[in-house]
């Protein structure tokens, strides 16, 4: 590793480092997302300001790596016992309402090839991002956070199925067949994952829970690893496979012991959100495009346009299907958090860009908006529930809610 590559790393590093002091700091004035800052500061540091870091194959794979942690750990949240019935109906309905709208808007702005890419951006909602904002504020196990994990696991899951058929081109049946064949490598492993545990493989993870061994947590990453790789491998985006091994590590662990998986899945969290994860989204800054967001002042003018799309084709369907379940001011607090969208927007705007289909300017302010929904959507929607109380989202669980026991986390 040259010398650059470990100076740049070391920046980078120091951004990750500084962020949530200066998060804390900045808290007197304003609740700012650690990520806001992560990002800010990556643009400091990248090309467009200081130019201290480049986007270099070692500094790209760990970046890559943060966001396949990002995906795992949104993936790993989704349980399904918790979601079933109206959490998942309602959200499976918004996200087609959304699909919907957020493609005739998508059109009406960016015409039909790039309108389309657009559209699938506007679908989206940052599970992973918003998740550990919620548990920080004792929001996560209630009826509104229940609610939000069923429209984040649409919101992250759907929109990579359909860019796939989306930028597939003339090859739709190509497509159908690969997303079978991963299907079924999913499935497979979420079998295997549920099944009683070989002996010798439940005393190596109970004995070496407390050792420098850690078999629990090396399974949980190769899992990470070779999903995502399986997914590339196969021609689709890889954090498809993230998302499906956070689902196949959450299977596994919930069929072990409460005390081991909690310990594991504690482990993998430091793992994420301590290393890579802050990795991604201070690359995301370091990568974004300010020259072209700023070279025609109507692409500039796209920011508050896309900001308020995401309000719309996200938060609309959402506040009109869950109003009646929640009441009006969690319901408008939950379609804030819906509207909340930056980790696939990046990750939909590259695959596109790389396609040729959608030109820098456009996915720079649709980046860009994606960064002020992370900063202004989730104050605003904790706002409102502190307001009220939180009293409305902390509700017991119907049938069709059912909570999660803490061995299900």
């Amino acid at each position: 590793m040259s010398n650059e590559t470990l100076w740049m790393l070391t920046a980078v590093f120091g951004a990750a480092l500084l962020a949530p002091f200066t998060a804390d700091r900045l808290a007197r004035y304003a609740a700012v997302p650690p990520v806001v800052i992560e990002i800010g500061l990556g643009i400091l540091i990248g090309p467009a300001v200081l130019g201290w870091v480049r986007d270099t194959d070692v500094v790209s794979a760990l970046s890559d790596l943060g966001l396949a942690f990002l995906m795992f750990l949104a993936g790993y949240e989704i349980d399904f016992r918790r979601i079933r019935g109206g959490p998942l109906r309602a959200a499976a309905w918004g996200w087609a309402a959304s699909l919907v709208l957020g493609i005739g808007l998508g059109f009406l702005v960016a015409g039909t090839d790039a309108g389309l890419v657009v559209g699938l951006a506007l679908t989206t909602t940052a599970l992973g991002t918003l998740l550990p904002m919620l548990r920080d504020h004792g929001l996560a196990d209630t009826a509104l956070g229940t609610r939000f994990l069923a429209i984040g696991a649409a919101g992250e899951f759907l929109p990579i199925l359909a860019i796939a058929f989306a930028l597939s081109g003339e090859r739709p049946a190509h497509t159908t067949i690969v997303l079978a064949a991963f299907g079924l490598v999913a499935v497979g492993a979420a079998i295997m994952a549920r099944q009683p545990r070989h002996p010798r493989l439940a005393r190596m993870v109970t004995s070496t829970l407390g050792t420098s061994a850690q078999v629990g947590l090396r399974l949980c990453v190769f899992v990470v690893v070779a999903m995502f790789a399986i997914a590339a491998g196969l021609g689709l985006d890889p954090v498809l496979g993230a998302f499906a091994a956070g689902i196949v590590v959450h299977l596994f662990l919930d069929a072990g012991d409460p005390h081991e998986s909690e310990q594991v899945l504690s482990r993998l969290e430091g793992i994420g959100f301590g290393f890579f994860i802050p990795i991604f989204f201070v690359m995301s800054g370091v990568r974004f495009d300010v020259d072209a967001l700023l070279a025609e002042p109507s692409t500039l003018l796209l920011l508050p346009v896309f900001l308020l799309f995401f309000l719309l084709v996200r938060g609309g369907p959402t506040v009109l299907l869950q109003r009646d379940a929640l009441g009006m001011r969690p319901a408008v607090s939950l379609g804030l958090l819906a509207s909340t969208a930056l980790p696939l927007v990046v990750v939909i705007t590259g695959i596109a860009q790389d396609e040729g289909v959608l030109g820098a300017a456009t996915a720079s302010a649709l980046v860009g908006s994606g960064m002020l929904s992370v900063l202004i959507f989730p104050t605003l929607a904790l706002r409102l529930q502190a307001g009220a109380g939180t009293a409305a989202s902390r509700r017991p669980s119907t049938d069709s809610e059912p909570r999660s026991d803490s061995s299900s986390r």
